[in-house]
């Protein structure tokens, strides 16, 4: 498995080996030595989700209170997907910062995300199916959204794909108004949490 670090601190897109044979193929879309060598500590794994997205389905702009936070690591199954990943951190170098990866069932890339950053994606196809494996179990009252076609973030949605967003999605504060309410994560705080990992790993 290959690991590449993205343009943002603290995110990596990890791309497996894929072993396709005349009965389909066989992947391992996360593989823990390699995943501890590029980011530096093991996942903690609290829970696993997954999602089925018709073409155009917008989901997030997500993120959570740090500490604890929530960091994903993500791959696509079945179809294909835009991943966008957000600076969210106050105080980052990348500040308000994005990046994006194409998620498939082709290579089946994966990407981390770590607590404290903003995580969306779009799906390219019908019955896009989304996995990931998250470090901390849901919580209602840390969980908190930006409207994903917030104009300032100018995130790389196609244009060519009309994009469905949830009314809660849709009624999430602008990136400017999350943090003139402090609802954002500060980069600071975030750090600390990143270096308790890796002294506990």
């Amino acid at each position: 498995m290959q690991a590449r670090r993205l343009s943002i601190p603290d995110c990596f897109e990890f791309t497996p080996s894929v072993f396709p044979d005349h009965r389909g193929l066989f992947v391992a879309p996360f593989q823990e030595e390699a995943f501890v060598e590029a980011v530096g500590h093991r996942l903690r794994l609290a829970q696993t989700n997954t999602s089925v997205s018709r073409r155009g389905a917008v989901r997030g702009l997500h993120f959570a209170d740090t500490p604890p936070g929530q960091a994903k690591y993500i791959y696509c199954p079945s179809g294909s997907l835009l991943d966008v990943i957000v600076d969210l951190r106050v105080g980052s170098p990348t500040f308000g910062e994005w990046t994006s990866v194409l998620l498939d069932s082709v290579e089946y890339k994966a990407v981390y995300v770590a607590e404290g950053l903003g995580h969306a994606f779009m799906a390219l196809e019908d019955d896009t199916v989304m996995t990931y494996l998250c470090s901390e179990p849901y919580n209602p009252a840390g969980e908190h959204g930006i409207n994903p076609m917030d104009t300032d973030l100018d995130l790389p949605w196609p244009r060519d794909l009309e994009a469905a967003v949830s009314e809660k999605d849709t009624a999430a504060p602008w990136f400017k108004e999350a943090l003139e309410q402090g609802l954002l994560p500060r980069y600071d705080d975030c750090v600390a949490h990143y270096e308790k990992l890796r002294a506990e790993s």
